[in-house]
């Protein structure tokens, strides 16, 4: 995939770079087709076990292209929600790790609240503009009280001010914040990490995780130990435990 998002595989490890440097990135009509494009791939790819997310040139996105004009995709929000991203609900079980380089506004910031993990650049900065425009930010405002406390969502959706790195980590929502030149590595030994857990165990894990906050604790415990023994019926969880007895690495397959 070439043009305004890149997609790169090396291994397990997919890496989906937003490609408008010129533009800092900012999303228009094709950037915003492209992304939910990779994340489809990413998601479709049963090689691709994580994915990690930047920016190329020196943002990670500055948000909407606001001298570009979106042309609809099907029906509206008011009538259907849009699951075509992963933003807006596309259900990506894999984990994601943003690496944020730069500037992280408005619906990129989006993106990065709805990955699994931000490590953020000692350069980079945080923010929903928003409302310094005129208008409501709305899936980050679904998203970002999940992601950090009441206060410090309202600051970033209420206010509209840009919050650097380290402000992000003490909200909760950079994970790490590192010198900026070992952001990718730092994002790679992540990867790297997750890589070494088997994938259809982590995929299971992390679906009951996040359905489980939206419904009783009974019926979540109950959907988990289905996922349980879903998972413990494949290839994998017949290697994970040949090789505990054996005392050896596991060889995922995926399977």
């Amino acid at each position: 995939m070439a043009g305004t998002v890149l997609y790169e595989r090396d291994g397990h490890i997919a890496t989906i770079t937003y490609n408008r440097p010129e533009a800092l990135n900012a999303i228009n009509q094709e950037l915003r087709e492209d992304l939910d494009a990779a994340w489809v791939r990413f998601r479709d790819d049963d090689e691709a076990w994580v994915a990690i997310v930047t920016g190329s040139g020196r943002a990670f996105s500055a948000g909407a292209d606001l001298r570009s004009s979106a042309r609809p995709r099907g029906a509206t929000h008011w009538e259907t929600p849009s699951l075509t991203s992963l933003e807006s609900g596309l259900e990506v079980w894999k984990p994601s790790i943003a690496a944020v380089n730069g500037y992280c506004l408005g619906f990129a910031l989006t993106l990065a609240a709805a990955c699994d993990f931000v490590i953020a650049s000692e350069r980079a900065e945080f923010g929903f503009p928003e409302v310094r425009l005129g208008v409501p930010t709305i899936q980050g405002a679904v998203r970002m009280p999940r992601r950090v406390n009441w206060a410090h969502a309202m600051e970033l959706l209420l206010i509209g001010e840009r919050v650097d790195a380290q402000r992000a980590k003490e909200m909760g929502l950079a994970w790490q914040v590192v010198p900026h030149d070992e952001l990718m590595p730092a994002a790679r030994d992540l990867a790297g990490r997750l890589c070494k857990s088997a994938p259809l165990a982590v995929r299971a894990t992390k679906e009951v995780a996040a359905r489980g906050q939206e419904v009783p604790f009974v019926e979540a415990i109950r959907f988990g130990e289905t996922m349980r023994r879903v998972a413990g019926a494949t290839e994998d969880a017949a290697e994970g435990m040949a090789a505990a007895r054996e005392k050896r690495t596991p060889e995922w397959k995926g399977r």
